[in-house]
């Protein structure tokens, strides 16, 4: 069975599919997984935060499909500076094998749209679209197309004719500088966290950032860019 060609019983998903929907909104997540079951999902799992997420990530393994905000909290309550946050999750799940995963937000920043799909999201979906544009967009990324809403059509071009203003080695913060250079010298996350003295979750998510401000989440391949450009020696 091929992800995203219904079945017989009309399910987009196939026998025994799992999949996780991360949200802030407790009627939303509901709302969604029972969406995604009457598509033939088995099971749902729930995340309310990115750092909920990561636990059910990687407790409970790859998933076939992986819906999520990209306006998270982290942890505490939601602020202006979680827009975009969930993006910082797409790194880990591709480096865990999650074979789809597809944004689901009222997010429509051309920035944002445009690091979710060089993060390698298969789509891009809203809140404000109907309950057809859902499932469209669930069917063509279960078989592995892109989909972008038509909501996103003019934030996806002037995201792609201009770039987002923080991508690029020149852009990495001093804190992400430091943390690429330990990477460079051979360091686990958990080495790095303890010469600058933060979790290893911490720095996961500092090198989720950088993966998505320079386009890879290859570690040789982080280092060779910010080699390249002289920002690190």
């Amino acid at each position: 069975m091929t992800l995203g060609h219904p079945r017989a019983d009309g399910a987009l998903l196939p026998p025994d599919a799992t999949a996780l929907v991360v949200d802030p909104a407790p009627l939303l997540r509901e709302a969604l997984a029972a969406r995604l079951r009457s598509l033939g999902a088995r099971d749902v799992e729930e995340a309310a935060g990115l750092e909920e997420a990561r636990v059910r990530a990687h407790v409970s393994g790859p998933r076939a499909l992986c819906v999520l905000d990209v306006d998270l909290p982290d942890g505490g309550p939601p602020t202006a500076g979680d827009v975009g946050r969930g993006l910082d999750l797409l790194p880990e799940l591709h480096a865990d094998g999650w074979p789809v995963v597809v944004v689901l937000t009222a997010v429509t920043d051309p920035a944002v749209v445009r690091a979710a799909f060089v993060a390698g999201v298969r789509g891009y979906l809203l809140k404000s679209s109907p309950l057809a544009v859902l499932t469209e967009g669930l069917r063509v990324a279960l078989g592995g197309e892109v989909y972008a809403d038509p909501g996103i059509a003019n934030s996806l071009a002037v995201g792609l004719t201009r770039g987002s203003p923080d991508d690029g080695p020149g852009h990495l913060s001093a804190r992400e500088l430091d943390i690429l250079r330990l990477v460079a010298a051979g360091h686990t996350n958990k080495e790095i966290g303890d010469l600058v003295d933060l979790s290893a979750l911490t720095v996961k998510s500092h090198l989720a950032r950088i993966a998505r401000k320079l386009g890879t989440g290859d570690r040789a391949h982080m280092v060779a860019l910010a080699l390249r450009s002289g920002v690190i020696a």
